[in-house]
């Protein structure tokens, strides 16, 4: 037990967010780090000779699911910034980019880099450098590091003493063929002759001459310097004739709203290398339109993921976030009771191999299925027009009251007032997952996914906002993904032999264990039923409250009657009066259920003692604010979202965030999607959300909002909110 409390803190500390490390301010030689980001000043030669023009780069290492930009950064995010600090004499010039990376995000597009990426720059030295001395130079490097979830801006200084010798150099060692590399490889003018007009609300790019004189380009891509020329997301499709190509974009906001004033630089992307060109407005160049094969964008090109080549690494990428996300949620406090009552069970036939591996084949199936069931319901839903996201059916006050009762069945269950099926063998098991041998097992995953629903976790975020844009083949692959990473733990030790045999054999310590285990769930029932009453009111709560106690009433008569039959007689009053007892506590649940809300139960409050004052979201308090150029700070939430609540009670409702967001001078908004609402769905879905939490952070300045993480600590939102204040 103990080094399995070990395994569950250690699994629990590798996703939870850790704490903004301090901005290094060190001028030292050599490389400087946050958590997300390396970056070191290293030359391409040896040394640099007087009167020269020596290469220097900014050498960037990128943590794993991050990343930094170009300089047109596309839909989000930032260009990286250089700041020099040089001797007299010592001229930077401006930044050598490589071609960026398309980075899809949901809807967006965004432009950047991740892995190693070296940024050269040209450096003039003075003739008057003396050979034997070295040039400290120094840089302050400005990134936006980003993942799928949230964005984080990184300051680095870094500096590098470049030695000065007469003579040519040798390339240095280290760096050297690297940043050779990516200037051989770096977009350069290669005499392209290009135009670009707007035709029926199309952009026509065409270019001709240079590379593409006489030979097929094979798939190209345009990069513009500028955001706002072309809508970044929308595929690129074109023709190649012999005299050039031909590109068919989209146009950005900013041309749809001014046309085309002036010329329009950025890269063309070829098989054959990338090329800078600037194309003048302009009819398309003769010979280049209507003619030859298509030339067609590489993959991620889609402004919406369809049923084709271009959006299968979007789907690759939200079918493998969907499983990650899925395991995550096996931490996660709402499922966690569940899991461990199924565990319990495991043990009862750990060491019957053959029922242990149909228990965990039957809980996969459990668990796809009713994820299945969601997702058909929810893509259903939504392609009927409703704005609906995950945890939908939690937005309706029938599924809250009747989850409530069934936790309170479940409780009850596991305390010995009632049994379905006999023995150790249902140990750990609501009503119908205690059902015999594998149906029992599948209800368990039913159960689990049920109970799940109100948790979100990390990486999950990303999965369902790009499944609710896919075509639904593709769409369900994702949900089932989900419910994979879920199932995944349980199924792998019921396969497992060598796993199985280091579980505890049954014993008695198994029914200690199931009356332990059914605390939690009378939790979870009081907690159903205080939502509900968010939902509704304190009448609608009081009859729930009625209908609890005629459930328990007939499941005492009817585990009385069981207790009658074990003896030999019929138990037939007992067995009566329950079954009145629970056809009773069914019409009042509905009755509950079906009672008209009160107004106002779910507006939010006015703040805890020691947390912030609050207002309710919409978007026009969110533009009044920040018309008065205060920042803004928007918490979607909901009382069934387990997380949600997590977070404002251990970070958003602290005093030091309090504290924070006055000297600020912030405006905090809650957004309660505990009760449907379709502008709070919208805006979900306008930041790639299915659900909640979602974190908003508005500077003042800035056009888009920054996605705080869904697992906040109180040391993140205080340094977001002082951030956003000092700008």
């Amino acid at each position: 037990m103990i080094r399995f409390a070990r395994l569950m803190i250690l699994l629990a500390a590798c996703f939870w967010p850790a704490q903004t490390l301090a901005q290094v301010t060190s001028v030292a030689a050599g490389p400087q780090r946050t958590e997300r980001i390396e970056a070191e000043l290293v030359p391409l030669s040896a040394w640099a000779a007087p009167g020269s023009t020596a290469v220097v780069a900014v050498k960037q290492t990128i943590q794993p699911g991050w990343h930094t930009y170009w300089r047109n950064p596309g839909d989000s995010g930032g260009a990286t910034t250089l700041t020099w600090t040089l001797p007299g004499g010592v001229r930077a010039g401006d930044i050598v980019w490589p071609v960026p990376e398309r980075q899809r995000l949901s809807t967006l597009m965004n432009y950047g880099y991740s892995g190693e990426v070296w940024l050269p720059v040209p450096i003039e030295i003075p003739a008057s450098a003396r050979a034997g001395t070295t040039l400290p130079l120094t840089v302050k490097a400005s990134f936006f590091v980003c993942s799928a979830e949230m964005c984080v801006p990184e300051d680095l200084t870094l500096r590098l003493d470049l030695p000065i010798r007469e003579g040519a150099a040798p390339l240095d060692r280290r760096h050297g063929a690297a940043i050779t590399a990516v200037l051989e490889n770096a977009p350069r003018p290669a005499g392209i002759e290009a135009r670009i007009a707007v035709e029926d609300g199309v952009l026509i790019l065409s270019a001709a001459g240079g590379p593409l004189a006489g030979r097929d380009p094979g798939p190209s891509y345009f990069f513009p310097f500028e955001g706002g020329v072309i809508d970044h997301p929308t595929a690129q499709t074109g023709e190649w004739g012999p005299q050039g190509l031909t590109l068919r974009l989209q146009p950005g906001g900013e041309t749809r709203a001014t046309g085309l004033s002036g010329p329009v630089g950025g890269i063309l992307v070829t098989a054959d290398g990338a090329f800078e060109i600037r194309a003048d407005p302009g009819a398309a160049l003769a010979g280049t339109a209507g003619s030859g094969a298509l030339a067609a964008a590489p993959d991620g090109g889609a402004s919406a993921p369809a049923a084709d080549q271009t959006s299968l690494p979007l789907f690759a990428q939200a079918l493998l976030f969907a499983i990650l996300g899925g395991l995550i949620l096996n931490l996660m406090p709402c499922v966690f009771p569940i899991l461990a009552m199924k565990a319990a069970s495991l043990a009862a036939s750990a060491h019957d191999v053959r029922h242990a591996r149909r228990d965990g084949l039957a809980f996969l199936a459990g668990v796809l299925t009713t994820f299945l069931l969601l997702a058909g319901v929810l893509l259903a839903l939504r392609a009927a027009g409703e704005a609906v996201g995950w945890g939908f059916q939690l937005q309706s006050p029938p599924v809250m009251a009747g989850l409530a009762l069934l936790m309170l069945a479940v409780a009850l269950n596991l305390s010995g007032v009632f049994h379905v099926g006999g023995g150790l063998q249902g140990v750990g098991s609501g009503p119908l997952a205690r059902l015999p041998g594998g149906i029992g097992a599948f209800f368990t995953g039913a159960l689990a996914v049920i109970v799940a629903a109100p948790c979100t976790a990390p990486f999950m975020a990303f999965a369902l906002g790009a499944a609710l844009v896919m075509p639904w083949p593709m769409a369900l692959l994702v949900f089932l993904g989900l419910g994979l990473g879920l199932a995944l733990p349980f199924v792998v030790v019921s396969l497992t032999p060598g796993l199985l045999a280091r579980l505890p054999r049954p014993g008695p310590w198994m029914e200690r264990l199931k009356g332990l285990l059914a605390f939690p769930m009378y939790a979870t029932a009081l907690w159903l039923a205080w939502v509900f009453s968010r939902q509704t009111g304190a009448e609608a709560l009081g009859l729930l409250f009625g209908s609890g106690v005629l459930l328990s009433l007939g499941l005492w008569l009817v585990g009385g009657a069981q207790a009658e039959r074990g003896l030999g007689r019929r138990g037939v009053v007992h067995l009566t009066a329950g079954a009145i007892a629970l056809l009773l506590a069914a019409a009042t649940g509905w009755l509950a259920a079906v009672m008209p809300a009160e107004i106002g139960v779910t507006a939010p409050g006015d703040g805890s003692a020691s947390g912030p004052a609050s207002a309710p979201w919409s978007t026009a308090a969110v533009a009044a604010a920040r018309a008065e150029e205060r920042p803004v700070l928007v918490n979607f939430t909901a009382d069934w979202c387990v997380t949600c609540k997590i977070n404002e009670r251990t970070s958003l409702g602290s005093a030091g965030v309090k504290a924070a967001m006055e000297r600020a001078n912030a405006v905090y908004l809650v957004g309660d999607w505990t009760r449907r609402d379709d502008a709070i769905t919208a805006e979900l879905q306008r930041h790639g959300r299915s659900g909640v939490p979602l974190y908003l952070l508005y500077a003042p300045g800035e056009a888009e909002p920054r996605v705080l993480p869904q697992l906040l600590t109180e040391g993140v939102v205080v340094e977001a909110v002082s951030r956003a204040g000092e700008g």
